[in-house]
C-alpha cells in the first residue's frame, strides 16, 4: 500500500495538460484519455505485481489459493481504477458534474478497497531483484516509516483524513478550482485516492470489526450530509463544473442535484453495506467468545 501512495504522487510531479478538465483538447466524442501522467502510475504499480507474482508462483505452491483471491481483488481494483480515469466516463466528468461524481466515488468506494484487500505490497517486493527487495524491505521496517504508517492507517486518523479531504475538495471554490487547474485536479484526485486508501486499510487491518463498522457508518454519515447538501441546495454552488450541463439537456442546478444524489444514496450505500456485514461478523465473534467464556466457567 506504501508503494500504490508513494506511486500517485507521480501524478502531480510534473506539469501537463493530462487530468484537468479545462486543459484537456478532446472531440465532440465520448473517448478515452491515454494521459501518461496517468498511465504511468498504473503500470508503476501493475507490472510490478504481475512480476512479483510470477515470481512467486515459480518459487512456492503453498499459499497459492490466498494468492489466487489477492490477484483478483488487485486486479478488479487496478482496472476499475483505470476504467474512472481513462475511459470515456472521464471525459464524460469533464462536461457533467453528475459523472464527474461517478468518477470519484468509483475511486474512492469501489478502485481502493479492492486495492488493500489485495494487500499488494509483499507480492511486488518479489519483482525485484535480491539485493533490492531486502533493501526495500529494510527501509519499509525502518522504525520511522513504521511510526508513520502506524499513525496515518490508524482507524480515527485514517477516518478523519479521509474526511477532510472529502469535505474540503467538494468546497465550490477548491472543486471549481480542480476542475479550471490541472495541479490542483491532479492533487485532487490524489488525495481522494491515497486517503481513501489509508482509511479502508484501517478498516480491513487496523481496528476490529465493531471499530471499523463504526468509522464506516461515521462516514457514510458526513459524505450523506455533504451529498444531501449539495442535491438539496436552492441554487449552484459548483459555477465551473456546472458550467457546460445546459449542452447536455440538463440545467446547471439538475447536474448538481445528480451528483449530490449520487454522493448521498448510492456512495453511501457502499458504506452502509461495509458496516453492515462487519457488524455481523463482531456480533458473530462476540457471541464466539461468550460461548467459550461460558464452556471454560462450566469446567
Amino acid at each position: 500500500m506504501r508503494t500504490i501512495a508513494l506511486t500517485g504522487l507521480l501524478m502531480t510531479a510534473l506539469p501537463g495538460a493530462a487530468l484537468a478538465h479545462g486543459g484537456e483538447t478532446h472531440g465532440a466524442g465520448a473517448i478515452w484519455t491515454f494521459d501518461p501522467w496517468v498511465v504511468g502510475p498504473l503500470l508503476a504499480v501493475g507490472v510490478p505485481y504481475l512480476r512479483g507474482a510470477w515470481a512467486l508462483r515459480r518459487r512456492t505452491t503453498s499459499g497459492r489459493p490466498a494468492r489466487a483471491w489477492s490477484a483478483v481483488a488487485f486486479g478488479l481494483g487496478w482496472f476499475t481504477l483505470a476504467g474512472a480515469l481513462l475511459s470515456p466516463l472521464h471525459w464524460l466528468g469533464e462536461h457533467l458534474f453528475t459523472f464527474h461524481m461517478i468518477e470519484h466515488e468509483i475511486v474512492m468506494a469501489v478502485a481502493a478497497p479492492l486495492l488493500v484487500a489485495a494487500r499488494p505490497i509483499g507480492t511486488m517486493l518479489w519483482s525485484l531483484p535480491r539485493r533490492a527487495r531486502v533493501a526495500a524491505g529494510r527501509v519499509l521496517r525502518r522504525r520511522g516509516v513504521v511510526s508513520a504508517w502506524n499513525w496515518l492507517s490508524s482507524g480515527a486518523n485514517a477516518t478523519v483524513l479521509h474526511g477532510i479531504a472529502i469535505w474540503a475538495w467538494h468546497a465550490p471554490l477548491l472543486f471549481d478550482a480542480a476542475v479550471t487547474s490541472v495541479a490542483m485536479h491532479r492533487l485532487q484526485h490524489l488525495s481522494f485516492l491515497v486517503t481513501a486508501l489509508l482509511f479502508w486499510w484501517s478498516v480491513f487491518y487496523r481496528s476490529n470489526p465493531g471499530l471499523a463498522a463504526w468509522h464506516l457508518f461515521v462516514t457514510m454519515m458526513h459524505t450523506s450530509i455533504l451529498g444531501a447538501l449539495m442535491a438539496l441546495a436552492p441554487k449552484v454552488l459548483y459555477q465551473a463544473q456546472t458550467a457546460t450541463a445546459l449542452q447536455w439537456g440538463l440545467t446547471p442546478l439538475q447536474d448538481q442535484q445528480l451528483a449530490g444524489l449520487i454522493m448521498w444514496i448510492p456512495a453511501g450505500t457502499v458504506y452502509a453495506g461495509a458496516a453492515m456485514a462487519l457488524t455481523a461478523i463482531w456480533i458473530r465473534k462476540s457471541g464466539e467468545l461468550r460461548r467459550r467464556s461460558d464452556a471454560i466457567g462450566a469446567l
